[in-house]
């Protein structure tokens, strides 16, 4: 299937919004198609080397604001997953025929769920982040929910975004986050000492 590209510098997850400010014309083309046909459009990571082979699609929710000179913010929300097959530079704005994939693996328990937002919260409250999911249902899949919050580099992202497997996707993040949690609590511990002249109460 034949669909239109936006390469960005973000990762975008199934399921997780992605607010845009259309201001290209080329891409001001394109989003006025879908808005028109009603349909979704690709997101895939820029990379200094070349665009991601995996990304996303976007279906446009809603326009936020339309200015005089056509330039749009719109609110999309992340939907089918995609690998890309062969790029088509024929129109202004880039496309591509691509293959859609879904899950094929081990879904992860809900023991692990649980073990992971309790991670995932501890991370970011011990990093100072207040940009957390709204609602999490603990008897579905949650790890690209929990992702997409992540205080994470775009290529670890990239790598959960390819995964088939809830199961290993969970299990990453799991492992994620124990990764980074002992030197964001020895920076807690430091911090806390710090604001206590060195006294540990």
């Amino acid at each position: 299937m034949k669909v239109p590209l936006f390469p960005l510098d973000v990762v975008l997850f199934p399921g997780t919004p992605l607010p845009l400010h259309i201001f290209e014309e080329r891409y001001k083309e394109m989003i006025g198609e879908c808005l028109a046909d009603q349909s979704p459009f690709g997101v895939v990571r820029a990379q200094r080397e070349g665009l991601a082979v995996i990304g996303c699609m976007a279906r446009i929710v809603r326009v936020l604001h339309e200015y005089d000179d056509q330039r749009l913010d719109i609110l999309c929300v992340g939907n089918d997953r995609f690998e890309i097959e062969l790029l088509d530079n024929s129109r202004d704005f880039l496309q591509a025929e691509v293959d859609f994939f879904s899950d094929d693996g081990q879904e992860s328990t809900r023991h692990m769920r649980e073990e992971c937002v309790a991670l995932h919260f501890e991370v970011l409250e011990l990093a100072g982040m207040e940009h957390q999911p709204s609602h999490i249902d603990l008897d579905m899949p949650i790890a690209f929910q929990l992702a997409w919050a992540l205080p994470a580099d775009l290529g670890f992202k990239q790598q959960l975004l390819g995964l088939r497997s809830d199961e290993e996707r969970t299990r990453r993040l799991c492992d994620f986050y124990q990764t980074m949690l002992p030197k964001l609590r020895t920076g807690a511990h430091t911090s806390k000492v710090a604001q206590g002249n060195g006294h540990i109460m």
